[in-house]
């Protein structure tokens, strides 16, 4: 079992700045916060939307931050120019897998459907006890209460369990976050609730 750590944290956030300027705002205190606490910020690799406001945040406050792109993405000069690290793979695959690797746990800010796909496959693997990283979402101006009132509702109709919602951290500052994310034990509890019942 590996229990949670906070030495390099992997980002998932939009390309996009949002709408609200509280969007970016968040994205540039969570850069300089991981910078300022030594924690490495693992993330996309792109310069633009709160992708680059994050980084550019991070980087300003001397933190050391590593990014990972397909070599398709890199061609279409989206790129971050002065990252600490850039990992270049062939696939989006490769890139979540090796973002996944450097990580010791993963956080959501605002962003749209890549983010979610992203936050989401590691929470998956949670549940089916591939890791026991801590997964997040940071919710800037309610961005994602919608998205947990749904949770609840799966949680609700039996299709997630009540201890795997729990797991899913939710807070409306990064500094909550990473403090729990240092002091919670990893809950482990199997994906299928009724594989009992079924069996008989």
């Amino acid at each position: 079992m590996n229990p949670p750590r906070s030495n390099a944290i992997c980002i998932y956030c939009g390309s996009s700045p949002g709408l609200l300027p509280e969007y970016a705002e968040a994205a540039v205190h969570v850069g300089r916060t991981l910078a300022r606490r030594g924690i490495t910020l693992v993330y996309g690799g792109a310069h633009v939307g709160l992708m680059g406001m994050m980084a550019d945040a991070a980087l300003e406050a001397g933190g050391r931050v590593i990014g990972v792109m397909p070599h398709l993405l890199i061609g279409k000069e989206v790129v971050h120019p002065g990252l600490t690290e850039l990992h270049a793979v062939e696939s989006m695959h490769q890139r979540k897998t090796l973002m996944a690797d450097l990580s010791d746990g993963f956080i959501a800010l605002p962003g749209g459907v890549g983010t979610l796909e992203e936050i989401f496959e590691v929470y998956t693997w949670t549940q089916i006890g591939f890791h026991t990283k801590p997964c997040a979402f940071l919710n800037v101006a309610d961005f994602y209460s919608p998205l947990f009132r749904f949770l609840e509702h799966a949680v609700a109709q039996r299709f997630v369990r009540e201890e795997h919602h729990r797991m899913l951290v939710m807070e409306e500052s990064i500094e909550d976050i990473l403090d729990r994310f240092a002091n919670e034990e990893p809950v482990i509890a199997d994906k299928w609730m009724d594989i009992k019942s079924e069996e008989r």
